[in-house]
C-alpha cells in the first residue's frame, strides 16, 4: 500500500524577517557573516534558517536577507527574498528595538487591521519575533544600545499585486505576517486570515452590508450589480462558506449578500462548510435528485447526473427547467442563514457565466444602509 507523504512545514515572512535581522546584527557584533541563524518561534520552538546574503554597510550597520520557505503549501511569498537592515545607535532608549518598514513592505492606510493606519504592515507576531531575536543577541554580547531594524522585501511591490492588500488598505508592498512563525501546509490559515481582516476593514468603515463572493470573477460581476457599495464591502471567500458567514455575523453586519456561480451555489445549497471538500459526483447526484423532485422527469434527472460538471448541467437546465436554479438558490440562502443566524438578512445571487443574474432571492435589490 502506498504511504501518504508527510507534508513539509515552512516558516512565515515574520520568521524570515526575524532571521534576517538577527543575521545582520550578528555581522555587526562579530564581524563575521553567518551562514544560518537560529531564532525562537512564538511556539517556543527553535528553527535554523539559512542566510542568503549578508553585507556590512559600516561599523554599526549591516544588511541581511533570507529566502522564505513556505514548505509544501507554497503561497505568494514562497521563495521571496525577505531582508533587514540593522543599525546600532548610541542615542535613544538603550536596549530597545525600533522596527520600521522599507522597500516592498506595505503601509497600512485603512482602519480595522491589526496595525494602525500610518504604520508599516508588520504584524505583532513578527514584531515580537524580531524584538526577541535582537534583544537576545544584545544580551549575549552585553551591548546596551538602541537597535533600528528596517524590514524590506525587494520584490514586495510586485508580489503585492497578486494579493488583496490594496483592498485591505495595505499599499506599496506585502504584509509581514505570522502568528507563530510556522507555516503549516494545507492549513488555509492565510486565506481565512484575509477574510477576517477584510470583514474587519468593512466593519471599521461603518458598513452594514457586505457582499461575499467566491472569487475574482464573481466579485467583478457583483461590483457591477451593486455599484453603490464601496470596494471594502466586497470580500472573496473562496471555499470558506461556513467560516465566512459565521464571522460576518460576529462582526454585526445587518445584511449579507452571497454571490456565486451555479457550480458553487449547488455545493453551498447542500450546506457543506467548505465547498472544495464537497465531491463533485455527490453534488451532481444531489442536483439530479432535486431536479426529479421538481420536474418529476426521470430522464431529465438522469441527464443531469451524466453531465460532466454543474456548469455543463446549467446549460440545459437554464433552457429547459430554470425553476431548478431557483430551487438551488433558495437552498443556498437557507444554508447561509444556518451558518450566519436567522436574524441576519441574507440575499442570494446566482450568476450565469456571462454575468447575468439568473437567481436573486431579493427581487427588490439592495438598499444601502
Amino acid at each position: 500500500m502506498a504511504t501518504k507523504k508527510k507534508l513539509k512545514t515552512g516558516f512565515t515572512t515574520g520568521a524570515a524577517a526575524a532571521a534576517a535581522a538577527k543575521g545582520a546584527l550578528l555581522l555587526i557584533l562579530t564581524g563575521e557573516k553567518p551562514c544560518s541563524v537560529q531564532i525562537e518561534l512564538l511556539t517556543g520552538d527553535n528553527i535554523i534558517i539559512p542566510v542568503f546574503t549578508c553585507i556590512s554597510q559600516g561599523e554599526n550597520k549591516a544588511k541581511c536577507t533570507v529566502i522564505k520557505d513556505a514548505g509544501d503549501d507554497p503561497d505568494i511569498t514562497h521563495k521571496a527574498e525577505i531582508g533587514a537592515t540593522v543599525t546600532l545607535l548610541d542615542n535613544g532608549n538603550h536596549g530597545s528595538v525600533s522596527i520600521t518598514g522599507g522597500k516592498g513592505v506595505g503601509m497600512v492606510t485603512k482602519p480595522g487591521l491589526e496595525i494602525e493606519p500610518g504604520e508599516p504592515a508588520i504584524n505583532t507576531g513578527p514584531r515580537k519575533m524580531i524584538t526577541q531575536a535582537v534583544a537576545g543577541l544584545l544580551k549575549k554580547y552585553n551591548k546596551n544600545k538602541l537597535v533600528k531594524v528596517e524590514i524590506f522585501v525587494p520584490e514586495g511591490e510586485k508580489l503585492a499585486e497578486k494579493t488583496l492588500n490594496a483592498r485591505l488598505g495595505i499599499l506599496g508592498g506585502i504584509s509581514i505576517l505570522g502568528t507563530t512563525g510556522v507555516e503549516r501546509p494545507m492549513s488555509h490559515d492565510a486565506y481565512v486570515a484575509t477574510i477576517r481582516l477584510s470583514l474587519s476593514v468593512a466593519k471599521a468603515f461603518g458598513l452594514k452590508s457586505v457582499v461575499l463572493t467566491t472569487g475574482r470573477r464573481s466579485e467583478r460581476f457583483a461590483q457591477a450589480l451593486f455599484e453603490n457599495l464601496p470596494e471594502e464591502a466586497f470580500i472573496q471567500i473562496g471555499d470558506f462558506f461556513k467560516i465566512s458567514l459565521e464571522d460576518a455575523s460576529k462582526n454585526g453586519f445587518k445584511k449579507i449578500i452571497l454571490a456565486a456561480f451555479f457550480g458553487k451555489a449547488v455545493k453551498m445549497a447542500q450546506g457543506v462548510p467548505h465547498t472544495h471538500a464537497a465531491r463533485s459526483s455527490l453534488s451532481m447526484k444531489k442536483l439530479s435528485d432535486w431536479s426529479f423532485e421538481i420536474t418529476k422527469k426521470r430522464e431529465f434527472a438522469e441527464k443531469i447526473l451524466s453531465a460532466n460538471t454543474a456548469r455543463h448541467a446549467f446549460d440545459f437546465i437554464i433552457n429547459e427547467h430554470p425553476q431548478i436554479i431557483s430551487c438551488v438558490g433558495r437552498k443556498m440562502v437557507k444554508a447561509a442563514r444556518m451558518f450566519a443566524g436567522s436574524d441576519i438578512d441574507i440575499q442570494g445571487i446566482i450568476f450565469d457565466f456571462s454575468g447575468d443574474v439568473v437567481f436573486d432571492s431579493d427581487v427588490m435589490g439592495l438598499k444601502q444602509t
